[in-house]
């Protein structure tokens, strides 16, 4: 009796799963002020939204010309998306440079910076914005000061949350030492420090140690997951480029004192990617994909760690070994996809065709996949979102003619790719173990293009933690959580309405304004998928999944369509799941 019990437990549950209705609202189109480079959702609530405008402000003038600086406006609008006010702030801003919107609890802050160049110091301002009206609260004030010991030094800073999000953490770096020294600030939402900054510094040289996560916990804990790199002899005689070789993973106190250190070499494994979240119940949770071999180019499987936060020692260790042959191999290889793309322009082609040639060397790029989203679930288990994606950088030049004896000019075009490719998502139950994992195939490719006198070509990977933008814009996925179930929201290939499943071929999708938009549905209990058509992104602006704010069960969403010739159709909409 209690075994059909739970059979209809479970049953009631996953119908009631599938009941759930996503909805979306659009709002009217954005009128957004000339020059503006960005448009992004910065917090949201019951009743309101908050976006963020970016555009570029007077600085300075001179007698023939002048320079400018960041700035952006704050755009309110209500729970029918209406427009309830915009202020640029330029007034407020002026002397200092715009850093960005930030929010702590129920606060918001406009947070401001100002360099001077005889003090080689910069300096951090905040200020709280009155969510009613838009204006400021009060003074500036100073919330970090940082100080270059060189003029050639680089001051790197992020401001980002501790694990409960109820205090505002500022990191940062100078980059031109020897050694890498990281420095953190704890203050709550009346901007009041609840700590004694500390520095942490290690014994690496600096560019063989790029710091690519930290995790600030409840107790005044940091962990920095750091990617260490050793230097390669290149396919040209002396040259040598620096190649990724193994993660790095330290626990330390509220001095900065180190107190342990989580090994990474794990059963013979190599960790190729690495992601850390603390549990409700204070233990860290280690997520990895690894390779069965030392720079191995394949991902072989994955470990789910539960790690006492307070000692550094591993609790329990889940291993899942990923047959690599439900990956997209050919994720990068779109010419099956011609018949896709038969209005292309000749600029587009060549760039397919250039893209499918690529090889992935150490020298290169790395691609491996990376996490995304990690959701707890009402049994203590945990859920993982994961996706293949790999970012680099290739440039190409073009010589134009002069004419009427006017010499010609090199110009320089560099094209920015974000690959974003399969979709995988598992299942980390109370214990440890790694209940189910599901492998979705999916081939985004999305090009950014920039023109100008850059010289040079080849390939970039920089997972800095450093690293600012938004980018890309709508390849991805965003994902929200109701009840049992897990919605997630991508454009794609119109023909790839029924991929649900490793081992079926995905059309590649790289013309985002001929896209349309999926709902996934993920049961949390057995892994079970439902896909549906969401919208097409031809009837709308372009949606931007990736970039959603979450709150409750509604996401905010950005869409935005460039156009050759007049202005970017732009407009903001609220996804709701009932």
């Amino acid at each position: 009796m209690k075994v059909v019990s739970l059979a209809l437990t479970l049953a009631m549950l996953c119908t009631t799963t599938y009941a759930q209705k996503t909805t979306i609202k659009w709002g009217e189109e954005f009128n957004l002020k000339k020059g503006s480079s960005d448009l992004r959702v910065v917090l949201a609530d019951k009743n309101s939204a908050f976006l963020q405008e970016s555009h570029p402000a007077m600085k300075s003038y001179f007698v023939v010309g002048a320079t400018l600086r960041e700035s952006a406006s704050l755009v309110k609008v209500d729970k029918n998306l209406s427009e309830v006010f915009r202020n640029d702030f330029n007034k407020e801003l002026r002397g200092k440079e715009f850093v960005q919107f930030f929010s702590c609890e129920d606060k918001l802050f406009l947070i401001s910076s100002d360099y001077s160049k005889r003090d080689k110091t910069l300096s951090l301002y905040a200020s709280a914005v009155d969510k009613n009206s838009g204006e400021l609260t009060g003074e500036w004030r100073e919330v970090a000061s940082y100080q270059k010991e060189e003029k050639a030094d680089d001051i790197n800073f992020r401001i980002t949350y501790n694990t409960d999000s109820t205090k505002m953490i500022i990191v940062s770096s100078i980059e031109g030492k020897e050694r890498n020294e990281y420095r953190f600030q704890e203050l709550n939402k009346n901007l009041k420090a609840t700590a004694n900054p500390f520095t942490i510094s290690n014994e690496f040289e600096s560019k063989k140690y790029q710091l690519e996560d930290v995790l600030y916990t409840n107790e005044q804990k940091v962990i920095l997951v750091g990617r260490m790199y050793e230097y390669e002899e290149g396919k040209k005689k002396k040259e040598k480029f620096l190649d990724f070789m193994n993660y790095n993973i330290r626990i330390y106190d509220e001095k900065g004192k180190q107190r342990s250190e989580i090994n990474t070499s794990i059963n013979g494994k190599w960790l190729i990617s690495t992601k850390l979240v603390q549990e409700k119940n204070n233990d860290l949770v280690l997520a990895a994909f690894y390779s069965n071999e030392k720079k191995g180019k394949t991902i072989d499987g994955m470990l789910v760690q539960r790690i006492n936060v307070a000692n550094g020692t591993v609790i329990s260790t889940s291993d899942k070994p990923i047959n690599n042959s439900f990956l997209s191999a050919n994720v990068d290889n779109t010419d099956n996809d011609t018949d896709d793309d038969k209005d292309e322009s000749k600029e587009e082609k060549k760039l397919r065709e250039s893209i499918s040639k690529l090889k992935d060397e150490g020298e290169g790029f790395s691609k491996y996949m990376q996490f995304r989203n990690i959701f707890y679930t009402a049994d203590n288990g945990l859920i993982i979102l994961a996706e293949y994606f790999h970012h680099f950088i290739t440039t190409s030049q073009s010589y134009s003619a002069g004419a009427n004896g006017t010499p010609g000019q090199w110009t320089s075009t560099t094209n920015y790719n974000y690959i974003s490719g399969d979709l995988m998502m598992c299942k980390v139950d109370a214990a440890g173990n790694i209940a189910w994992l599901r492998i979705i195939p999916k081939k985004q490719r999305e090009v950014i293009q920039s023109s100008g006198r850059i010289y040079g070509s080849g390939f970039q990977y920089t997972p800095s933690y450093f690293m600012a933008g938004n980018r890309p814009f709508y390849s991805g996925f965003g994902a929200i959580q109701t009840g049992n179930t897990i919605q997630i929201i991508f454009n794609d290939n119109t023909k790839n309405a029924n991929i649900i499943q490793a081992g079926q071929k995905a059309k590649a999708i790289n013309r985002f304004a001929k896209s349309d938009c999926f709902v996934l549905n993920v049961n949390e209990l057995t892994g079970e998928l439902n896909r549906k058509l969401f919208f097409t992104n031809s009837d709308v602006p372009t949606a931007m999944p990736r970039l959603g704010v979450v709150f409750g069960n509604d996401m905010y969403m950005v869409g935005k369509t460039d156009r050759i010739f007049g202005k970017s159709k732009v407009a903001l909409a609220k996804i709701t799941v009932k």
